[in-house]
């Protein structure tokens, strides 16, 4: 993930051991990955095209009563979202092994910001979320059914098992629409954005599947914005820049955070600390300062989330490395870039950015959330029923 989320503090109780089904295929197995191309491919007879959906991606592999989540990371998500795990046994067939994506619909859009406070470690805590915000799972490949393996099946007989099994409408578990016009596929990549899908994925259909191995492709929308540079934390190799952090200033008139950019070769993250030294500031100084100061002081206490006061500032503790150092050193914000973005989750970049080039010609105070592109708004419901 590149987004800083924090995490409660409750000290973590001892997780249950997970089960791990005994199937034809069994966990753990690395998702198959896409490479991202510039352009949607054009149909050359054997494309199938679908919505990239942005949430976890996971395989539920499932025997009875035995079900387990595994994750991109080989990460288990079994704990973290029992109403997955209770929809797999109401909904899936007794033996299956299926890959896809875990996502949090909230109205007629994704919200990846309330799927992220979905990985706790307190299990008092999952059971209440699973109740108040509870996740789907999107299917997109078949890789197990009763006692066949698929793995080797090409991907158009794939996904034709797997239509097969989604006989009903609704439900926890959906079928992920499919399309094989080129020309659909970019009319869904402009429209289906509005919902909170960010791209077109592109499966050769006579293609295995193959685990960790990037044989498909992703189209994924790509914006520019001019963002004013806050600050810097260091590379864990050293005291180099490992990213940029970047601001955008609100109708309030505050400094917000707004994402990182990293996208730099090593012998540049060097430079760029000789360039942006002049511009290093007293923390006490600097627009998210108070914040920064007020974290460590609170060393060893519950951890805040990235918002003080309706400022986004710099998240605190991250939910996914919980070890990991996010102080940072502050910078007067005076200097402007340009950085490439797809996508917005709320008031922040979803990704990390890439860097552009430098804007000299921008001042700071113009860098605002105005110049943000946002998506006209698409029904969840109306992409599922494709």
């Amino acid at each position: 993930m590149t987004t800083d989320p924090t995490v409660n503090t409750t000290p973590a109780e001892e997780p249950e051991p997970e089960p791990v089904p005994n199937l034809v295929v069994r966990p753990p197995v690395p998702p198959m990955l896409a490479k991202p191309v510039k352009a949607m491919p054009s149909q050359d007879g054997n494309l199938f095209y679908e919505p990239k959906w942005d949430g976890f991606r996971c395989i539920i592999f499932r025997d009875g009563d035995e079900v387990y989540l595994g994750s991109r990371k080989e990460r288990p998500f079994t704990r973290y979202f029992p109403e997955i795990v209770e929809a797999a046994k109401a909904e899936l067939p007794d033996k299956v092994v299926i890959d896809g994506e875990i996502v949090l619909p909230r109205g007629s859009q994704l919200d990846f910001d309330a799927l992220q406070q979905r990985i706790h470690p307190a299990k008092s805590r999952v059971k209440l979320l699973s109740e108040e915000t509870p996740a789907q799972f999107i299917a997109f490949d078949l890789l197990a059914v009763g006692e066949e393996s698929l793995m080797e099946a090409p991907f158009a007989e794939r996904r034709a098992r797997l239509v097969e099994l989604f006989t009903k409408e609704g439900g926890s578990i959906r079928l992920t629409p499919v399309t094989t016009d080129d020309g659909q596929a970019r009319e869904w990549f402009e429209a289906f954005e509005g919902a909170g899908l960010d791209g077109i994925i592109v499966k050769p259909g006579d293609q295995p599947y193959v685990p960790d191995k990037r044989t498909m492709f992703k189209v994924k929308h790509e914006r520019t914005a001019d963002v004013v540079v806050c600050g810097y934390r260091e590379h864990k190799s050293g005291p180099i820049v490992g990213s940029l952090l970047l601001g955008l200033y609100g109708d309030d008139g505050r400094l917000h955070h707004v994402g990182v950019a990293a996208s730099f070769p090593m012998a540049r993250r060097a430079e760029l600390v000789e360039e942006l030294r002049p511009l290093v500031a007293d923390l006490g100084e600097h627009p998210w300062g108070h914040w920064a100061e007020a974290a460590q002081a609170n060393v060893g206490q519950p951890a805040a989330g990235p918002s003080r006061g309706g400022q986004r500032v710099p998240g605190a503790v991250s939910r996914w490395n919980a070890k990991k150092d996010l102080s940072f050193i502050p910078l007067r914000p005076e200097r402007v870039m340009e950085v490439a973005y797809d996508q917005m989750e709320g008031d922040r970049f979803r990704h990390t950015a890439h860097f552009r080039r430098w804007r000299p010609d921008r001042t700071p105070e113009s860098c605002t959330y105005e110049q943000l592109e946002r998506p006209v708004s698409y029904n969840l419901d109306d992409i599922l029923a494709h």
